[in-house]
Parts: C-alpha cells; structure tokens; sequence
C-alpha cells in the first residue's frame, strides 16, 4: 500500500467551485445601456483603423473603464459556447465653452446661444475583441441627453451581447471613441477551462476530457488518467512562469487509460499539466496541482543557481518565477557568518532569469550574493572567487557620508563594524592607524563609491607576516634554550637515544613494511596452509596483504586489478612481494613460459597467481625482480629444482627450514638481532606446522602423487 505524501483529485469536468453562468439563446447580438441612454449597433463588424486623438473645444463622451461578465450562448440544449459579455463604462469629458462674442461685449446669450447646451451629446463607441485565432470589431452608437451631461461625471455604461471565444484561452479587450478623444481603455482577460465553469453537460468539447488524479507512491509521483480505451489525447507537462512564455518539459500523445511516474525531486510549484483530445480544435485543459505544496517549494530552491555574468552582473536561474531579494555580503577568510553590505547596498528585488548588476567598482573574491526569501535566507554563493581566486584576507572598510559632508570610517568585523582608532580589542581597533595609513597612501581598493558612502578593501597579509616574524623569533629562542639544556644533560641524552635506536631495530622499521603473498590455489589444505602464513607474518608484525582475504574486491575489482593496485602500493612502501610456488604454480609458470602442457584445470575467479604472471614475468625477463620479490616453497611439498630457472633469480626460501633467513628478508634493514629472529621464526613454524601436516595427509595433495612436477616425481 502507498504510503499518500499527497492525495489530490483533479476533475476535468465538474468540481465544487464551478461558475453557473446566463444563458442567451441564438445567434443574434445585442446591445443595451443604462436608463436614459439611448444605444445603438450598427449591422456588422467594423475595421478598426489605427488613430492619434484630437481636441474639440466642446464636451464628449469617452470610455472611462470596461467590464466583463462570462454568459453561454445556446443553439440548443447541450450545444453552447463560452460567450463574453462587455459593458463601457461612459464620461463626460471637458466643459461647456462660452462664445467668444458673449466675452467680449458682455452681453447675455440670446435664446439662439443656449441651443447647444440643451442638446444631447453622441458617441460612436468601438470595440474590438481579439482572442487566438479570431478578431472582431463593432459599433455601438450612443446618445446621451443634455440634462446628464455634467463634465467629468459618468453617465452610464452601454452593454454588448456579446464575443464568443474558446475555454482557455486569452483574451484582449479595448474601446475608444470615434474620433479618438483620448487613449482607448484595454482589459485582458483570462478564460477559464472546462474545470472552473458548469459547461461539462452544456459545450460538447468538454465531453471527451479526461479524469486526471495525483497520488504518491513512496519517493514517486503518479498521474493517473482515467479514460476509456478508444480515447485519444494529449499530454504536457510544462513550467508556467510568470514572466516569458512558457517552457515545455514533456509530450506524448496518448491512448487510453495512462499513468505517469514523476520522481517527487522534479516536482515544482510552476509543473503543470496541460490535456487535451485529439481533435482538431479541441479544447486546452491546464492544471498545475503543485502550487501550494511545500516539498515543491524546497525543489524549487534546491534547483536554482546562482549565475556570475562578467565584469558585474549576475542571474538568479530557476525553473519557476520566486518572491525573492537579494543583497551582497562580505565573506570573511577566517570564516563565520557573511555579513550583509545592508544599508548602504539596498536589498533588490529580484526577476528569475533575468540578468541583474550591482554598482560595484571592482569585482572581489570575499563579496557574495545573498538571496532570502520572507526574511529566509536561501541562497549565497561568492561568485567572483569562481574568476578571481579563492577568498582573500582583506579587511572590508565602511566609509558612510551624512548631511554637511560628514563622514565616518569603520571596518567590518563578524562582531560588526569597529570604528578605526577605538579602543576595542578587535584586530581592526588594533590596526587603526596602519589602516588608515593604507587607505590614504592608495593601498586599498576601493569596490563602490556612492552619495552614501564607499566601500575599500585593505589587504591584511603584511601585518600577518610581521606577526609570523615575532613567532619564528620565539621559536628560534626556544629552540636554542632546548640545545643549551640538551648540552647540559648529555649523558642523560645519551641513553635515552640509545633505548630509542634499540626500539628502531627491534621491529619500529618493520612495522612499516609491506608483504605481498601471490600463491596459486591449488586446494583448499593449501589455502588453509597460505592463510597460516599469513597470519604469523602479521604478528611480526608485517601488514601483508593476500587474495584469500580480499575476495569482495576481488570480486569488484578483478583478480589484474587487484594485483596491480597491491604490487604498486607494496614496491612504493619498499616492501616484497612474494611468490609462494606450489605443483599448481610450477604448472602454471612452465603454461606461461611455453616449456610444458597446459594446466590440466581451470582458473577460478580469484585465482590472483594465474592473472598476475601477465605482469610479474616481465618483471623477471627484463631484470626488475631482484629486491622487489622472493619465492618460497613449503618442505615435502615441492623441490627447490621443481621451481623454473627464471625465477631462481631472486631468493627461495624453503619453509619453515629458511624461515629465520626468509623473516630477516622480508623485514629488511630493520629486522632484529638474530637471536630474537629465530624466536620469531619458532612462532612462526609452531603456526604452520598444524596446517602443513593437514596437508601433507589430505587426499589429492602433492605428498600422493597428484599434481606433482616431474622434479618432485623424481625426488619420490
């Protein structure tokens, strides 16, 4: 069962906040206006023709702002289209002018001079409508009586019935006056789908839509279609930004019921979901579910990036549109919080994919970019360390100017900003007078200048080395007090180094070395036998490394990889590699070298000895053997003469016969005296002896006669 991190139903159709809309049937548009307006359309649509306004010296009416209001228009029944319905609002606009004769004389207007303010006022109002892919225009005539005509005051609205238009979709509204008075009024407005009207049963391409649901399933995200087997449709997915178009993610075109897998990392606040059927025409069905989901939020932040664009400019990149700010900060070497530069850098509002600039000077490595969001920070990222290096140990000046050219001079500090010259503890109060020394001589660099104040970054490197001075002073003095007391006490000195160089000897070298055993596994008494070998050499101690004990990276790596790796980090070490030779060895050395049969079995998967002859014969044929390998070979189980000529070249060891000499080789220059070396091989021999004489009885061993060289058929 899948455990919900969010269950949300989407309905194509019907949902509990639907819009239950007017009704107009037929075909034919209207118009109405307000009570004691008088309107008019004319027959047809008009051409809107482009115009610049014009004065007139008396009262007009012009459109002030519009109003839209969704209504279905009916041809029957279940047949309607989403129809908009816009009512003008109307104004007078500009006064009552008097005569120029009236002015003059002085004399009252007769009767023939009030005519005009007793007549009414007309308009030719023209509104277009334009929505992808169709454009209309028409014509509404409009009279007003003289009684309302009171400049600047509205008189009414005129309404027209009204611009049919596809679920969806955008459309663009605008009216002016004919002439043009003054600029047209617009409104753009966005249609709503099928989901937020109750047109399911009323415009027949809604029928077809299908049922989409978004559910979880652990770390995944289902959208889950809902339609019959026949249907067709089309799917998208896509990030809806406010700003630009926007940027389509996923498409298919689908048939049948469908679910969609998204892993919940891609989710986002802007994905959203576009549906339709496949058919020309249909109707666009948009949902975008994650909205108000949190985990989308932190998706959201998660994915954006900050962007350097040289010499100063810089992009906040996102897949969705952010309420965010941002402001620069000044990141100090020895770490701690990033300071915001706030006030005197403002904190910006920012636009997602969209270059931005601070008015910096200079670029600098210790100035970062801080984006917050509801007081949150949520981004910093010191973009200029990318082209100017990594952060340097500058001390950031405040300069701020007040009224009357007043000025004062801090440095800023993760305890704040310390006034130069004060009497504070902090470095900057220490290195007042230097700093100030530094910014008058032009040392410092100056990053942004403004009428409230500057920004300077002075180095810090030459008052750190003054200090390191002082240091290797003190050291130089205890340094030479330490030899003068050395002096002083010699014999004492002198037996604690002779204890020190007798732990050396007795294994503090050989702690360090490295043994590499390289055997063939010719059965398990003689892997049990090597594994006893080994674990007595660590105790020498010895850090010895064998494939008996590394099979899982052996398994990973392979058997070539694995010896190459140990055999570079041993000769590295200055540690030996050994070869241990057994009947299965010997075989395998005379296949590699062309002098006998091939081995009568196959190799298994770890077998390290069988993959490494590849690069250890080399080593002998080409003389890079000697003080790098040896070999050994156990008593009663293999003839000195048996091992090939070419590898007698280096030490072989017959063990536990040679294991004092064996041991002393291995542990090199820092091997013990010889007395306490043959007690190490004594440990060493008691080890072995239980596995050697398991082997020696085992059946198929060297000891029966299986698996034996010619060499050691002989010596039986």
């Amino acid at each position: 069962m899948p455990v919900p991190w969010f269950l949300l139903s989407l309905a194509l159709g019907r949902s509990p906040v639907v819009l239950s809309l007017e009704r107009l049937v037929g075909s034919q548009d209207a118009t109405r206006c307000s009570p004691g307006l008088s309107c008019h359309l004319w027959d047809g649509d008009v051409v809107c023709l482009p115009g610049s306004v014009v004065s007139t010296p008396g009262p007009v009416l012009v459109p002030t702002h519009l109003q839209t209001e969704l209504v279905l228009r009916c041809y029957q029944e279940t047949d309607c289209d989403l129809c908009v319905r816009v009512a003008v609002h109307l104004a007078v606009h500009g006064p009552w002018e008097e005569p120029e004769d009236e002015e003059k004389f002085g004399k009252v207007a007769g009767p023939e001079l009030e005519e005009p303010r007793n007549a009414s006022l007309q308009a030719q109002v023209v509104l277009s409508f334009q929505a992808y892919p169709t454009a209309r225009c028409v014509l509404l005539e409009v009279r007003v009586p003289a009684a309302l005509v009171q400049p600047g005051q509205s008189v009414g609205s005129v309404v027209f019935d009204c611009f049919e238009a596809a679920l969806g979709t955008e459309v663009q509204i605008w009216s002016y006056t004919q002439p043009r008075y003054q600029k047209e009024v617009n409104l753009t407005l966005q249609l709503p789908d099928c989901r937020g009207l109750e047109v399911r049963d009323s415009i027949q391409s809604c029928w077809a839509l299908p049922w989409l649901s978004v559910t979880a399933d652990g770390d995944d995200v289902l959208l889950v279609l809902d339609v019959s087997e026949e249907q067709s449709f089309g799917l998208s997915l896509y990030w809806n930004q406010v700003q630009g178009p926007i940027k389509p993610w996923w498409h298919r075109n689908l048939t049948g019921p469908q679910t969609i897998t998204l892993n919940h990392t891609d989710i986002v606040p802007c994905l959203c979901v576009q549906a339709w059927t496949l058919e020309p025409d249909s109707v666009r069905t948009n949902i975008c579910p994650f909205r108000k989901d949190p985990r989308a939020h932190r998706n959201l932040w998660q994915a954006a990036r900050l962007q350097l664009l040289p010499p100063r400019g810089w992009r906040l990149d996102a897949p969705c549109s952010l309420p965010a700010q941002a402001t620069l900060c000044w990141q100090a070497l020895g770490g701690g919080p990033c300071q915001p530069l706030v006030p005197l850098l403002p904190r910006e509002n920012v636009t997602v994919n969209m270059a931005l600039e601070f008015p910096l000077l200079k670029g600098h490595p210790n100035l970062c970019v801080q984006v917050s969001s509801w007081k949150k920070l949520q981004l910093q990222e010191c973009l200029w360390a990318d082209s100017l290096g990594p952060l340097k140990n500058d001390m950031l000046l405040v300069e701020t100017r007040g009224p009357q050219d007043n000025r004062s001079l801090c440095a800023l500090e993760p305890s704040g900003c310390t006034p130069l010259l004060n009497r504070a503890s902090t470095r900057a109060a220490r290195l007042g007078e230097q700093l100030l020394q530094d910014l008058r001589s032009g040392q410092c660099l100056q990053l942004w200048d403004d009428d409230l104040g500057a920004l300077w970054a002075c180095s810090m490197d030459k008052y750190i080395h003054q200090r390191w001075v002082l240091v290797w002073l003190a050291c130089l003095l205890f340094a030479a007090a330490l030899f003068l007391l050395l002096l002083l006490k010699k014999d004492h000195v002198k037996g604690w180094l002779r204890l020190l160089k007798e732990d050396v000897r007795a294994g503090g070298a050989a702690r360090g070395r490295a043994a590499l055993l390289l055997y063939s596994a010719d059965d398990a008494g003689f892997e049990r036998l090597v594994g006893a070998l080994a674990s007595a050499l660590c105790q020498l101690p010895l850090r010895v490394a064998v494939d008996l004990w590394s099979r899982r990276e052996l398994s990973a790596q392979g058997p070539l990889a694995w010896f190459h790796a140990q055999r570079r980090q041993t000769v590295q070490e200055g540690g030996t590699v050994v070869l241990i030779f057994s009947p299965g060895a010997v075989a395998l050395c005379h296949e590699w070298l062309q002098d006998g049969a091939p081995a009568p079995r196959a190799h298994g998967p770890h077998d390290a000895f069988a993959a490494s002859l590849s690069c250890v014969l080399p080593d002998f044929l080409q003389g890079r053997a000697p003080g790098r390998y040896v070999g050994a070979y156990f008593d009663r189980l293999l003839h000195r003469d048996a091992v090939p000529a070419l590898f007698r070249t280096v030490p072989v060891f017959s063990l536990p016969s040679q294991l004092p000499d064996f041991l002393g080789t291995l542990q090199g220059p820092g091997a013990p005296r010889p007395g306490r070396l043959g007690e190490k091989a004594e440990q060493v021999s008691r080890a072995l002896q239980p596995a050697l004489d398991s082997c020696l009885r085992s059946p198929g061993t060297p000891g029966t006669g299986r698996g034996m060289g010619p060499e050691a058929g002989d010596r039986t």
